[in-house]
């Protein structure tokens, strides 16, 4: 069995129109999600997004993959070693 690590999670979703596949992916995986915040950044026309998980890696890898497969959105992950 995974161990269970903390993460979080940088999306960058540069057209407003993938906000709603962003948002179906992160309501499929919300038993990882510890917390969030979302940051419209108007002067750029980006919306910025937080996340902060806890899982396993395999869950937090499949969801950030699935987010990276959305057109006009860009993820990144930091996770713990433990």
């Amino acid at each position: 069995m995974s161990e269970s690590k903390i993460a979080v999670a940088a999306i960058i979703v540069e057209d407003l129109e993938s906000a709603g596949a962003v948002n179906e992916a992160l309501h499929k995986f919300n038993r990882l999600i510890v917390g969030r915040l979302g940051i419209p950044y108007r002067e750029r026309g980006v919306h910025v997004i937080s996340v902060v998980l806890d899982g396993t890696s395999d869950d937090i890898s499949a969801l950030t993959g699935r987010l990276g497969k959305i057109e006009h959105v860009t993820v990144k992950a930091a996770m713990s070693k433990r």
